[in-house]
């Protein structure tokens, strides 16, 4: 009996080590693969890679904000004859060659559009529709058209309307199409590299442009 126990353990043991060594994987058999060598041949100078404490994490932080911007371009749409003057008196205390007006045409510009809405709340649910419908929106840029939704714009009512038949087709019933604003002629103002220097002198345009937005570069 005890010889038999011991065979059975002898039995045991080389079974157990042939397993452990993958002897047996021909019959399906062996341990679960712990490495994945492919992705360790993947990893691009792991010896780089360190944990950050708490105050590293917050002075990484710190000089990442401190870091400088890259300087960005910003222009205006086209503006009235009677804000010229005393914006230009404006930039005239900036730096020479930080901005420019030049005189421009601004064509008409038709919308498909939806609205106006009683309020928010309307307003969120009719976007909510048009997500379950896959159409992209935004608000239109005229603030007389607010609270409402712009599902696209076009440089003709011909264009727009073609394109409000293929909505129909998707569903959106209740859009139409309307001139967005007509064609206008002005300047427009553009400041070419605003950098971490000029940033801070943005608020002193706000009252000259009388609400204009500036929006970057195209």
């Amino acid at each position: 009996m005890l010889r038999l126990l011991v065979l059975v353990l002898l039995l045991a043991n080389a079974a157990f080590f042939a397993w452990s060594q993958g002897l047996l994987l021909a019959w399906g058999l062996g341990p679960t693969r712990q490495s994945e060598p492919q992705r360790v041949a993947q990893q691009v100078r792991p010896e780089t890679v360190r944990v950050l404490s708490a105050s590293d994490l917050r002075q990484a932080e710190t000089v990442a904000a401190q870091a400088p911007r890259p300087p960005e371009c910003l222009q205006t749409a086209a503006l009235d004859a009677t804000q010229v003057p005393q914006l230009r008196t404006v930039l005239d205390t900036w730096p020479a060659g930080s901005w420019t007006l030049d005189a421009v045409t601004e064509p008409a510009r038709w919308i498909i559009y939806m609205g106006k809405y009683p309020g928010v709340e309307q307003v969120a649910r009719k976007r909510a529709e048009l997500r379950q419908l896959g159409i992209t929106f935004e608000p239109p840029t005229n603030p007389e058209l607010e609270p409402g939704l712009s599902l696209g714009s076009f440089p003709s009512e011909a264009a727009a309307s073609g394109q409000l038949a293929a909505l129909a087709e998707k569903g959106v019933r209740t859009a139409r199409v309307v001139q967005e604003r007509p064609e206008q002629k002005g300047q427009r103002l553009q400041l070419p590299a605003v950098d971490d220097n000029l940033r801070p002198r943005l608020d002193e345009l706000k009252f000259a442009l009388a609400g204009k937005p500036l929006r970057p570069c195209r």
